[in-house]
C-alpha cells in the first residue's frame, strides 16, 4: 500500500506551454523523488503591449510520500 503527496506547480516558458509543463516537472525533479503523475490544470499567456511574451502551465504533480 503507498500513498502519495499532491503539489500544485507553476512553470513558465517563453517559447509553448509544452516547454513551460517540462520545466515545471524538471525543476521539481531536482528535489523530489518518485514523481508520479502530472495533470495540466490550466494554461495561460502572459502578455505585454498586446502580444504574447509567455506561456504558463500550472499543473498538479503527485509523489509517492516517504515516511
Amino acid at each position: 500500500m503507498s500513498t502519495y503527496k499532491i503539489i500544485e506547480l507553476v512553470g513558465t516558458s517563453a517559447t509553448s506551454w509544452e516547454e513551460a509543463a517540462k520545466s515545471a516537472i524538471e525543476t521539481a525533479s531536482k528535489s523530489l523523488r518518485d514523481l508520479r503523475i502530472a495533470e495540466i490544470t490550466k494554461l495561460d499567456l502572459t502578455i505585454d503591449d498586446g502580444k504574447v511574451t509567455g506561456f504558463r502551465a500550472r499543473i498538479n504533480v503527485s509523489f509517492k510520500y516517504q515516511t
